[in-house]
């Protein structure tokens, strides 16, 4: 059988004005979430997960009742959200832990993700990120578009590609843990994660103390080093653990399945006539050939994006990426170089900045300019000379 003890923490942290992460622990289950959304939307996210995630993994403790369970919570913040419209928009990350059965009746961790909340293991002195983030910043990285220091500072390190509640349908990530007995598994927002370098987390998680007092010396230490987000925190150590007959490790969506392709029927196949209801057939499919073509067409051009080429800020129009067979065109330099960004900028544009439209690219382009300038460019008085910087306000989760 598997079995863990635990210790787990939230912190509003010393910038936010509430806390907008939820936590749950028990001796089969723990989860963390962290909400996102304006007016304690966020907050209500992160509760109506982690309270839909316990009731429906208790109701079935299997691997396909946990990741259900998720996908419930993820139908009732929708739900919600339709019902208040004041809380349009909001959603959550999702991470959870719980001692899953197999058909068998023997149980073992599992570990169900949505988001940028992290899972890591630490076993004789290393750590291991179990989860990976799904974030725009990190999904470059694996792209190789972003390097992960990079990453770190970029403006969109904080902008999810998949959340709770966000739409319709969620995947979710499920990973079979494979343990021993003394392994810690410490769950925890991004509050905690920002701030800490993973020697920090590695020192104070798996200092052999009291789970509780590793947990404070984590929240403490966040909190030292900015708290700039609320802070969330979970530690399990296991005592037992059975390892799973079947490990998984892959990604359920909840999307519902292709309708089947009938077969075939079975005996003599029948020549078939061309008729008036073929014609109508072949002509209906090769309406909607070209219209996916031209949708295809606009989409691959309907954006631009600001990229570096040769020491030039220039604006391309397209995706990055190019779709299928169409590929981003250069549509000007604009007359700036890369020399007149702010070092933070420079990396954003090598990175691709998108915009809706070429008159957007071209102010942002401008905008970071000047930008540059306010920072090189002395402001004079008659009595006294003052550089004068600028200050950019970054709205990120709660």
């Amino acid at each position: 059988m598997t079995r863990w003890r635990y210790a787990a923490a939230t912190d509003i942290g010393l910038v936010r004005q509430t806390n907008q992460d939820a936590v749950y622990v028990d001796g089969a289950l723990a989860v963390v979430a962290d909400g996102m959304g304006g007016h304690a939307a966020g907050e209500v996210a992160a509760q109506i997960a982690v309270e839909t995630v316990r009731e429906g993994y208790y109701a079935d403790e299997s691997v396909g009742g946990l990741v259900a369970a998720v996908e419930r919570a993820n139908a009732a913040i929708v739900a919600d959200a339709r019902e208040n419209p004041e809380r349009f928009g909001m959603g959550t990350t999702l991470l959870a832990v719980a001692i899953t059965y197999d058909f068998a009746g023997a149980s073992s961790p599992t570990l169900v993700h949505v988001g940028d909340s992290r899972g890591y293991q630490l076993r004789d002195g290393a750590l291991r990120q179990l989860t990976e983030d799904h974030s725009v910043a990190e999904e470059w990285v694996r792209l190789g578009r972003l390097t992960p220091e990079e990453a770190a500072v970029h403006p969109r390190r904080h902008q999810l590609t998949r959340g709770v509640g966000v739409e319709e349908a969620v995947a979710v990530d499920v990973l079979s843990i494979d343990a021993m007995a003394g392994d810690r598994i410490l769950l925890c927002s991004d509050g905690l994660s920002n701030e800490l370098v993973p020697d920090d987390l590695v020192r104070l998680a798996g200092d052999p103390v009291d789970l509780e007092d590793a947990v404070e010396g984590l929240v403490a230490a966040a909190l030292a080093a900015g708290g700039h987000d609320n802070i969330s925190v979970v530690l399990l150590e296991f005592d037992e653990v059975t390892p799973p007959a079947s490990p998984i490790h892959r990604t359920v969506t909840s999307a519902p399945p292709p309708a089947e392709t009938l077969g075939r029927p079975r005996g003599r196949s029948r020549p078939r006539r061309f008729t008036l209801r073929v014609l109508l057939g072949v002509v209906a499919f090769l309406a909607v050939a070209a219209g996916v073509v031209a949708l295809t067409h606009w989409y691959a051009y309907s954006s631009y994006y600001l990229a570096d080429y040769q020491g030039a800020v220039v604006i391309y129009q397209g995706q990055p990426s190019g779709v299928l067979w169409y590929h981003p065109v250069l549509l000007e330099a604009t007359p700036y170089s890369m020399g007149e960004l702010r070092p933070l900028d420079q990396r954003a544009v090598k990175a691709t900045i998108p915009e809706p439209t070429l008159g957007a690219a071209r102010a942002y382009a401008r905008n970071l300019y000047h930008e540059w300038r306010l920072g090189v460019t002395p402001t004079t008085t008659s009595t006294t000379s003052t550089t004068s910087g600028s200050t950019t306000t970054t709205t990120g989760r709660g």
